[in-house]
């Protein structure tokens, strides 16, 4: 008699912005789906074409000089995510026809930049939730994971990835879509986060950020985070990943922070916060008032109650 295939494990799919942010945010949540036998999938929406160049040998790369970032990004992604052992894809990427990207980063909000008809901002929204209902359907994901309505820090191709992935999802029918979630940080792990760095400063010489100092929209009331994923033995895994993006971030020796180009530290703590949506409104489906920070689920692929 012959022995049925195993079912395969759930997937758990992430949609993002550009290279380097899947794993800035979502790291040690990969490597602990990874780990724990189930399917783990990143859809990239852009290349990070705009994106500050760190290594001075590498920063003819940028926009302003040879415009070549894109295609480096794109390996920094394949190394990163081979070591994470995670499958992954760019959002209309097509190697048969020689294309890696259908949208280019639209750079940071603020920064002038000569219009282009292709940038992800500019993206038709039908035109592009058709695209990630696609690899959704694809995919067959238990949960999605992306950014909230602010896009974690008001970066306009992470607003659009919100966006587009929301419309993705409201677009199935009711039975066939999966959880969605946005990455959320409480706000008591920000600040625990900011005064370790203090008693823990890295010896690369990076600044400090100050624990009464403003955070990003994505640092929330402890009570808006839904779920969480608490890792700490897997910072080694999401720092390994990490030393992929080297035009991007880097990775202090102490492998427990790390800083961009701005030179600010912030730590790798082996943590990280979730909030279930509503994809027809892309608003936390669950009213934080009342919400007990100690009940949080710590499995993303349920629903929580």
């Amino acid at each position: 008699m012959t022995t049925p295939a195993p079912e395969p494990q759930a997937a758990l799919l992430l949609v993002h912005a550009h290279p380097d942010d899947e794993t800035l945010t979502t790291g040690v949540t990969m490597a602990r789906h990874v780990r724990d036998g189930h399917r783990v999938h990143v859809l990239t929406c852009t290349l990070g074409e705009e994106g500050e160049v760190i290594p001075a040998e590498l920063q003819h790369l940028d926009s302003q000089h040879d415009d070549a970032l894109g295609p480096y990004r794109r390996e920094e992604l394949r190394a990163a995510m081979d070591a994470l052992g995670v499958t992954h894809e760019v959002l209309g990427e097509d190697a048969d026809a020689g294309r890696l990207s259908v949208y280019r980063d639209s750079g940071m909000a603020g920064v002038d930049l000569p219009p282009r008809p292709d940038t992800f901002v500019g993206a038709d929204l039908d035109e592009a939730a058709a695209m990630v209902a696609d690899v959704v359907r694809r995919v067959r994901p238990a949960a999605v994971v992306t950014y909230d309505e602010h896009g974690g820090y008001l970066h306009p191709d992470h607003v659009q990835t919100h966006r587009v992935t929301c419309a993705a999802l409201a677009s199935l029918p009711a039975r066939e879509r999966p959880l969605l979630y946005a990455v959320l940080t409480p706000a008591s792990w920000a600040r625990e986060d900011r005064e370790w760095l203090r008693a823990h400063p890295p010896t690369e010489g990076w600044t400090l950020p100050d624990p009464d100092g403003d955070y990003p929209p994505s640092v929330v009331d402890d009570r808006v985070v839904t779920h969480e994923v608490v890792e700490p033995d897997l910072v080694g895994a999401q720092a390994g990943a990490l030393q992929h993006h080297v035009t991007q971030v880097t990775v202090a020796a102490d492998g427990r922070t790390f800083a961009l180009s701005n030179d600010i530290a912030a730590r790798l703590s082996g943590r990280e916060g979730f909030a279930l949506l509503d994809p027809l409104t892309g608003r936390p489906a669950a009213a934080p008032s009342g919400a007990d920070p100690a009940a949080r689920r710590t499995d993303l692929l349920e629903a929580t109650p």
